[in-house]
């Protein structure tokens, strides 16, 4: 599996038009780390990070999931989690889960969803990076996207990511981490799946609050879920 991204902004200023609100920060910066766990399994001094990263000690469900992954990431074995993560996502012929939003959409791999995703992904500006094997509908590539869009917080912005949203994350990949959960290989990427689920949902409620505009009313969106 290559790294991160499965596609790159054309031009290096995409996604940085103006500064990121502390917020959309935030939710790039999660969009971000989900997509590398996703993309590859950490190293020993990636989960040296996250288990010596400050978590809030809220009792919502997004709070108790940051800090359920600092604790499995301290337990954690980086040759362990490696071989957790083939389990999960190579297999022998294919691993346990398929983080593929067509295959979550139709039941297939390579189907329409992806062909929408690619002429949408040309619109935005981006394209896909040689060196990179994953088809673009792959979760950790979603997430990257959503990582570039939300570091820009104006509302054209935000309005695109609702759009994105809508079409390519919000429709399966809550159901995607919530499977995760359950898979027999998953230890340390319960947590991740956790972290995942809640903010996904999270995200899901923040961007149904965005003004859309004339041509996209909010009755028109579509949740829910797939497969």
């Amino acid at each position: 599996m290559g790294e991160m991204p499965a596609t790159q902004a054309k031009t290096s200023d995409v996604g940085y038009a103006m500064p990121a609100e502390p917020e959309q920060r935030l939710r790039a910066d999660t969009y971000r780390l989900l997509g590398h766990l996703l993309a590859a399994p950490p190293d020993a001094e990636t989960l040296a990070i996250f288990a010596a990263a400050p978590v809030s000690d809220d009792d919502d469900m997004l709070a108790v999931a940051w800090r359920m992954l600092a604790t499995s990431a301290g337990r954690a074995n980086a040759l362990e989690v490696k071989d957790e993560f083939e389990a999960l996502f190579i297999g022998v012929g294919r691993g346990e889960l398929m983080p593929y939003a067509s295959w979550y959409l139709t039941g297939f791999l390579m189907e329409k969803p992806l062909a929408k995703l690619r002429a949408d992904l040309v619109t935005l500006g981006f394209e896909r990076q040689d060196n990179v094997s994953e088809p673009e509908d792959h979760a950790a590539a979603l997430c990257e996207i959503m990582a570039l869009l939300a570091e820009s917080g104006d509302l054209e912005s935000l309005q695109t990511q609702v759009r994105f949203f809508d079409d390519y994350v919000g429709p399966w990949m809550a159901q995607f981490f919530t499977e995760m959960q359950a898979s027999a290989s998953a230890r340390f990427y319960r947590a991740v799946a956790q972290l995942g689920e809640q903010f996904i949902k999270t995200d899901q409620r923040y961007l149904e609050m965005v003004e859309q505009p004339d041509d996209m009313p909010a009755t028109g969106r579509k949740t829910g879920d797939s497969k």
